[in-house]
C-alpha cells in the first residue's frame, strides 16, 4: 500500500511587513505606457506563446519576495525556477520572463500546465454551482464558489503543481513542493492544506 501525499493551496503571503506589492502585468510597448495583459490565460493549464515583453510595476514598493502574485498571477524569482528544475518539474510548469520595475534580477510568471478534476465536493465546507436560474448558460454546472476547498488525492496522480478544474483561481502544490520551498527559504509563500 502506498501512502497518499498531502496537498496545499499556495498563496502570496500579503502580511509580510514592508513587502512589495506588484501591480497589473502589462505588455511593454514603451517606458511611458503599456497594454493590459489578459491574465485569464494564465489559469488555463497550457503552454502560452507570449509575443511581447511583459512588465510589472510596484505600488507601494518594498522588499522583493521570491514568490508573490500580481492580479492572481504567480510571479517568482529565478531561485524558484532553479528549485523546480532540481525537483524535475519542468513538464508541469512554464516560466515566462517578466521585467519588474526597479529590479535587475530575473523574474518570471509561473504558469502551471495542469488542470485536474480533483475537488472533493463532499469534504469541502461548501460548494455552489451555476444553476439555470442564474441565467449564465455558459457556466451551467460549473463551480460558482468553493469554500473550505478539499481535494481527492486519488484523482491527482503524480502531479506536484496544478490548478483544480472548475476552481482555477487556486494554485495547488504537493507536500514535496511545499517542503522543498520551505527548506530553500523561498520568501512570500503561505500554504493552506487542502
Amino acid at each position: 500500500m502506498t501512502m497518499q501525499t498531502s496537498y496545499y493551496k499556495l498563496y502570496d503571503n500579503v502580511y509580510i511587513p514592508g513587502r512589495w506589492h506588484l501591480r497589473m502585468p502589462l505588455f511593454k510597448e514603451s517606458e511611458e505606457d503599456g497594454e493590459l495583459l489578459d491574465t485569464y490565460r494564465f489559469v488555463e493549464g497550457r503552454v502560452l506563446e507570449i509575443e511581447r515583453p511583459i512588465r510589472l510595476s510596484m505600488k507601494p514598493s518594498g522588499v522583493a519576495l521570491d514568490f508573490s502574485e500580481a492580479m492572481g498571477i504567480p510571479i517568482v524569482h529565478r531561485r524558484v525556477v532553479a528549485l523546480f528544475e532540481r525537483l524535475g518539474l519542468q513538464k508541469e510548469v512554464q516560466f515566462i520572463p517578466v521585467e519588474v520595475e526597479g529590479q535587475t534580477e530575473p523574474w518570471f510568471i509561473l504558469n502551471a500546465l495542469q488542470v485536474i478534476r480533483c475537488i472533493d465536493d463532499v469534504r469541502c465546507e461548501e460548494v455552489l454551482y451555476w444553476l439555470p436560474e442564474d441565467n449564465r448558460p455558459d457556466k451551467l454546472g460549473q463551480y460558482r464558489n468553493v469554500r473550505g476547498l478539499k481535494v481527492d488525492p486519488a484523482k491527482i496522480g503524480e502531479a506536484h503543481i496544478f490548478r483544480p478544474w472548475g476552481w482555477k483561481v487556486v494554485l495547488i502544490v504537493s507536500e514535496r513542493v511545499k517542503q522543498a520551498m520551505e527548506a530553500e527559504g523561498i520568501t512570500g509563500t503561505k500554504f493552506i492544506g487542502v
